[in-house]
């Protein structure tokens, strides 16, 4: 599993719990993916940061710092 931070939250419009990666918000459409459940959510976000990575570094492409949270 990556480090890479993942936001899941419920959308009534939708009616999906929705995923937005806050390290690739510059790089891709947000929210990334989507599904019926929290778990499914977030087995599809992980899914998507792993195609994103392997996609960036296949192409060349500098691949984004996963941030670590700081607590004071």
């Amino acid at each position: 599993m990556t480090r890479y931070s993942m936001v899941v939250q419920w959308s009534d419009e939708d009616q999906l719990f929705l995923v937005t990666i806050p390290e690739f918000a510059e790089l891709v459409v947000m929210p990334c993916t989507h599904g019926s459940t929290r778990s499914e959510a977030i087995q599809n976000g992980e899914e998507v940061i792993e195609m994103y990575l392997e996609a960036w570094q296949a192409e060349g492409e500098s691949i984004p710092e996963a941030k670590t949270l700081q607590i004071a």
